[in-house]
């Protein structure tokens, strides 16, 4: 009878905040009130599909669902990002029978690093996807390293994890599964022997402690490494991309499938690859995954196309209190290698609670931004100034920078001016402050989670 009721009052719940835009953790929230242990009592699936890590969960699911749902698959997951053990007990639930039985064929969660272990409690994913870890979120998250502490314990036995093999710290997971199986990257022309950033998270083994040795890196800590003590080293790779070229937006995985990108940042080809590694594993072929993800384009709002003024533009999502999210926003601006201006906004820092602490934007390599082909760089909002400094501390010609704190009179100022194309870098904290003021366009590009 609980679970009869807790279904029936989550159905009602969800239906009635379809109806206002609303509500996507409510009705879980309610369930629980009234089952707390509910989730263990649902028949799910035969696949259920988890994916977790500081960045790409969003735009994982979503790209894993869309060509799930191109083979014929009925598939329950959460479009909203509403990741943690609410909204996990909303989706599940409103997709249920009153009995408790799951109308679909595979359940895909996007869920939070640190809630994952609260999730798992009652069930077990079949699969589970951790992204990777990276500096994300200093006030809630603290280190890379903590975050890992926190998704250990939601690891069950049995369950299939599907690891990036190009991150050490994500390595170390391995330890904990029955079975893994590992995604990564080969070496590609945009791969350096150096490390490029103002960290190095991978300089010492996550293991051991002693110094870590790179043959290439693909961006920050992710490329190929082996501990000079432990030994501890990326894995050999089940799903690869053999060939990767940004410049003509394609990959190759396993050198046999050619993917076309729609967006061609380095995220979004470790989006796919994971994506594809999914699909592959719960019965869907290569040919089928490479022809439903080419060039497909994300509904998720991480990228969209503008107008401003006498400017077209490019909003790039880029979490606050990520520096590698921004950096991969960065970097993708300097690569386009066309005259442009770049708007980079700081004005509430999180939308999760109250912090002005911003010592995360002395990780960001603004230094990217030092080429020929950026004209101009609007500084705005709340946090304006100190952006000012932070980018006082880079080689930037200082009459290249204009800071204007008002959003408002920054898109006035950005738009009145001829660039070859605007750049707004922000959060989704600031994302409706600035493309409130702008004309939206139809959306030729895919987007990246960050």
């Amino acid at each position: 009878m609980r679970m009869f009721l807790a279904v029936l009052v989550c159905r009602f719940i969800h239906f009635m905040g379809g109806l206002f835009g609303r509500g996507s953790s409510l009705p879980g929230l309610v369930a629980l009130k009234i089952y707390p242990s509910v989730l263990a009592h649902v028949k799910f699936p035969p696949a259920v599909v988890a994916v977790t890590g500081s960045n790409g969960k969003t735009s994982t699911v979503e790209m894993t669902a869309h060509v799930l749902k191109s083979v014929g698959k009925k598939v329950i997951y959460n479009r909203e990002g509403s990741n943690q053990i609410a909204g996990a007990a909303s989706l599940i639930l409103s997709s249920c029978t009153l009995t408790g039985k799951v109308k679909g064929d595979v359940v895909l969660l996007e869920t939070d690093e640190r809630y994952a272990k609260h999730i798992f409690k009652y069930f077990s994913p079949t699969h589970y996807v951790i992204t990777n870890l990276l500096r994300d979120q200093l006030t809630r998250n603290g280190h890379p390293e903590w975050v890992y502490d926190s998704i250990l314990p939601s690891i069950p036995r049995g369950t299939t994890l599907v690891l990036n093999a190009d991150d050490p710290l994500v390595s170390c997971f391995a330890d904990a599964a029955d079975k893994t199986v590992w995604f990564g990257m080969d070496r590609q022309p945009f791969s350096t022997e150096e490390h490029i950033g103002v960290y190095d998270d991978g300089k010492y083994c996550p293991k051991c402690k002693a110094p870590m040795e790179y043959e290439y890196y693909h961006f920050n800590h992710i490329g190929s490494y082996r501990c000079t003590g432990c030994g501890h080293k990326k894995a050999a790779t089940d799903f690869t991309v053999t060939a990767a070229d940004l410049e003509k937006a394609e990959i190759v995985i396993n050198g046999e499938y050619n993917i076309k990108l729609a967006f061609s940042g380095i995220y979004n080809i470790y989006n796919i690859l994971a994506c594809f590694a999914v699909c592959s594993l719960i019965g869907v072929s290569g040919g089928d995954v490479a022809q439903n993800i080419g060039s497909y384009v994300l509904t998720n709002g991480r990228i969209q196309r503008y107008r401003l003024g006498v400017n077209e533009g490019m909003f790039l999502i880029s979490k606050h209190e990520n520096s590698v999210s921004y950096d991969s926003s960065l970097k993708y601006i300097a690569q386009s290698g066309a005259d442009c201006a770049v708007i980079v906004i700081v004005d509430s820092v999180s939308r999760r609670y109250e912090t002005g602490e911003t010592s995360w934007l002395w990780d960001i390599d603004f230094e990217l931004l030092n080429c020929d082909s950026v004209k101009r760089i609007y500084l705005s909002g709340k946090h304006a100034e100190e952006l000012a400094v932070r980018l006082s501390f880079t080689d930037i010609p200082a009459d290249r920078i204009t800071v204007i704190p008002d959003i408002e009179k920054m898109t006035e100022a950005a738009g009145a001016e001829k660039y070859g194309m605007l750049y707004t870098v922000t959060c989704f904290s600031d994302k409706d402050k600035f493309l409130s003021k702008t004309e939206p366009l139809e959306n030729v590009c895919g987007g990246v989670d960050r």
